[in-house]
């Protein structure tokens, strides 16, 4: 009996070894549970506080205007559906976008025009398009996590949408063109669309949305998905079995990148025919990564989560603040590219949360070097010349 006992624990602590080695220890690296905060490229950075809770930021590179997706903080400490945040009863679904001109720091909320919303608008992903007809006009496909008809959000979750609208460059005012409903729209995050003003893909953050099971996903239970819709087609699922979506961006050769939250990395993805997904590759990163972008030199730019203890710790005590980093993934050109390191990873920003906290967000502006960071629940807007 007693060498039974000996035997079986023994192998216990072989199979926790292998756990920790193969799982546990890239759960607890990239959440940052050993992190030391190591600021770089934010010396020469300023605030703009009105624009506080803005999740999804989208540069105009033309005319370096910003568009955000924007809330409040006291809205989003009671709704914030990928956090599992559903007191619906508590906040009146007003959210808005809104533009940031760098060059006169003025901000404009843009009015919406023909919307109809009864359940309101609570804002999360979004993009920003040129019309392929007429570069002076832009589509702006949002995500609205929309006040739920079918019984309290605790239980239901949110009767999530993505949203269509049109706007010129420069105008006051948002045109809504269709809302695009469909079950395989279960968890949405973030949206990346066409310039026809008809399609788009999107991501599912969680496997379902409401439930104790949605615990077991930071764990490594892979059910995120990235979905596509046509306004005359519908929606399906592009892509299954993934793990933490969350943001997405598309290369200027059609290559789709999506973002794991839960454990670092970053997905490489090619399009097909058919607008399915096909995974090509993964970018590892050392910590959770949230939003994605492009900027006009063609690199690719992730906000990123250095402390996900002290991100959940600034949300649940607005006077406290949270690290943000950010990193830049480009083509290596330089010599270790010869033995086998097709990509540069730099992080480029990285601040204790004095100047940028609980970032989810960033844009870059290479025409004009200026660095952009917001954050869901974010105290303001961070503008960086960029290091």
């Amino acid at each position: 009996m007693g060498r039974t006992l000996l035997t079986s624990s023994a192998i216990l602590a072989v199979l926790l070894a292998v756990y920790y080695q193969v799982s546990l220890k890239a759960i607890l690296t990239a959440n940052g549970i050993w992190r030391v905060i190591e600021p770089v490229g934010n010396t020469n950075c300023k605030k703009e506080e009105a624009l506080q809770a803005c999740e999804k930021i989208v540069l105009h590179p033309p005319t370096g205007i910003l568009y955000l997706a924007c809330s409040t903080r006291a809205s989003r400490r009671h709704w914030i559906p990928a956090l599992g945040v559903l007191e619906d009863d508590k906040l009146a679904f007003d959210d808005y976008i809104a533009t940031y001109d760098p060059a006169t720091d003025t901000v404009t909320r843009l009015a919406f025009e023909g919307f109809p919303t009864p359940q309101g608008y609570s804002a999360h992903g979004m993009d920003v398009v040129p019309s392929a007809s007429d570069p002076r006009e832009l589509y702006v496909y949002a995500i609205n996590h929309r006040k739920p008809v079918q019984g309290p959000g605790k239980r239901v979750g949110a009767d999530s949408v993505v949203e269509i609208f049109k706007t010129k460059v420069g105008g006051n005012t948002l045109t809504h063109v269709k809302t695009v409903e469909d079950s395989v729209i279960d968890t949405p995050n973030d949206v990346i669309g066409y310039s026809d003003g008809r399609g788009f893909y999107f991501t599912n953050d969680h496997g379902v949305k409401v439930g104790v099971s949605r615990f077991l996903e930071f764990f490594g239970l892979s059910r995120t998905s990235v979905g596509y819709c046509h306004v005359d087609d519908g929606c399906k699922i592009a892509i299954s079995g993934l793990h933490g979506s969350n943001g997405i961006a598309r290369a200027p050769n059609g290559t789709v990148y999506v973002a794991n939250s839960k454990f670092g990395e970053i997905r490489v993805l090619e399009e097909q025919s058919n607008y399915s997904l096909v995974l090509t590759d993964a970018i590892a990163l050392d910590r959770l990564v949230d939003n994605l972008s492009i900027d006009e030199n063609g690199a690719l730019w992730a906000a990123t989560i250095p402390s996900a203890l002290r991100f959940l710790s600034a949300y649940h005590d607005f006077e406290k603040v949270a690290p943000s980093s950010a990193f830049r993934i480009t083509k290596n050109v330089g010599e270790k590219a010869f033995f086998g390191e097709k990509l540069k990873v730099e992080k480029v920003f990285e601040d204790d949360g004095t100047q940028a906290s609980a970032i989810t967000s960033v844009a870059h502006d290479a025409k004009r070097n200026i660095l952009f960071l917001s954050g869901v629940f974010s105290a303001h807007l961070t503008v960086c010349k960029a290091p």
